[in-house]
């Protein structure tokens, strides 16, 4: 068995998808893509498949050495992601040719059931009580929100009332039920210590990106020390090295995405790494339905996942959702807060073949918006 093709299609909202087929028809699919910079990543799973071209699909291990490690220059969002992308599409080959899902290559199932969470609102958000009630109804039990809009380095008491006012909204239409809030890296280190100690009497589940990943290894060790609030970072770390610095400060929560971070092979070792000092995972994806099934393969075998985000409802689809492209949405069914083991083989699902090519035919050219403040600088998004 050989590596005979490699295809790759950009579908709306913002996704990009790869195909790989076995010269004897087997069909694995990854999600490789950096949000904004879809068109980029996919020039460079284009240059990295001459690498794996006629290559034995089952020595996924080798081919994620060389893709990584051969050339020159490694690492950064665009290559982990190309490379993750692959990864995750020989995976799903690999199980579909053993006729076992990827969990169970991974050392075996160690929960029944992943729970999940939903997206609420956006960064200016009308009525996020009403948002948080309608995740209740449709079967979460945990939800997560933008903290801010556009933050300043000292931001005015208004902006800071505001932050608090719409956690408090949220607590209050969640009971006892968990939420999350994510910034975006929007707080200056000075600020998240200011501010988080407000947060506490709420118990948020978690507080997410309080700083940007370059100014981490600095100040999150602070950070951390400063509250009883679980900090959660990692979707823009790319690599297992990435995190090294993050778990050493302190976090409760690692982040990792399984399109940005070198795919499954990578995320189950970050997962391990994080088991060893403690800290629980919790994988990033505001992404598509092959990113979503490939990071519930990691989380059905890994003993630290927490929780699972997921892009059902989220903002930035628009008319899109992450079923779409899924011939049997039932298998993301969720119930109780979470979604059932996947059984099927290989990442679980079935993809669309038919939608995806019109899709592409499409196509897409989404771009992070730019925030700037007040005074035209530019914001943190």
């Amino acid at each position: 068995m050989r590596i005979a093709r490699i295809e790759t299609f950009m579908v709306p909202p913002r996704w990009l998808f790869v195909r790989i087929e076995t010269d004897d028809g087997l069909v694995g699919w990854g999600e490789p893509v950096v949000e904004g910079r879809a068109h980029t990543v996919r020039g460079a799973v284009e240059e990295l498949s001459a690498n794996i071209i006629g290559r034995d699909p089952s020595r996924i291990e080798d081919i994620w050495q060389e893709l990584t490690r051969s050339g020159f220059y490694r690492g950064g969002p665009v290559f982990s992601s190309a490379i993750a992308g692959i990864d995750q599409a020989l995976w799903d080959i690999a199980g579909k040719r053993l006729g076992v899902p990827v969990h169970e290559l991974l050392g075996g199932a160690v929960r029944d059931r992943a729970r999940v969470y939903g997206w609420i609102a956006g960064d200016r958000p009308a009525d996020i009580a009403a948002e948080a009630q309608l995740r209740l109804e449709q079967g979460f039990d945990c939800v997560k929100m933008n903290g801010s809009a556009e933050l300043t380095a000292i931001p005015s008491p208004r902006e800071i009332r505001s932050v608090i006012e719409r956690a408090e909204a949220v607590r209050a239409a969640m009971g006892d039920a968990d939420f999350a809030l994510d910034f975006h890296g929007r707080f200056s280190p000075a600020m998240a210590r200011r501010v988080l100690p407000f947060l506490e009497p709420l118990y948020p589940f978690f507080v997410e990106e309080p700083v940007v990943p370059e100014l981490a290894s600095e100040h999150l060790p602070r950070i951390t020390a400063g509250t009883t609030v679980p900090i959660a970072t990692g979707e823009r770390a790319y690599s297992r090295w990435d995190f090294v610095p993050l778990l050493s400060a302190g976090i409760a929560v690692a982040q990792p995405d399984v399109s940005h971070c070198g795919g499954i092979s990578e995320m189950r070792r970050i997962a391990a790494q994080a088991e060893i000092h403690g800290v629980a995972i919790a994988p990033h994806c505001p992404l598509g339905p092959i990113a979503l099934a490939s990071c519930l393969q990691v989380d059905f075998a890994a003993p630290n996942f927490l929780i699972q985000e997921q892009s059902r409802g989220i903002h930035y689809n628009a008319d899109w959702d992450v079923l779409d492209y899924v011939l049997d949405a039932s298998v993301f069914d969720i119930v109780d807060g979470s979604i059932e083991r996947l059984v099927r083989p290989g990442l679980g699902l079935d993809i669309d073949d038919a939608a995806v090519r019109a899709a592409d035919k499409r196509g897409h050219d989404w771009h992070a918006p730019v925030w700037r403040h007040r005074d035209g600088s530019l914001a943190e998004w």
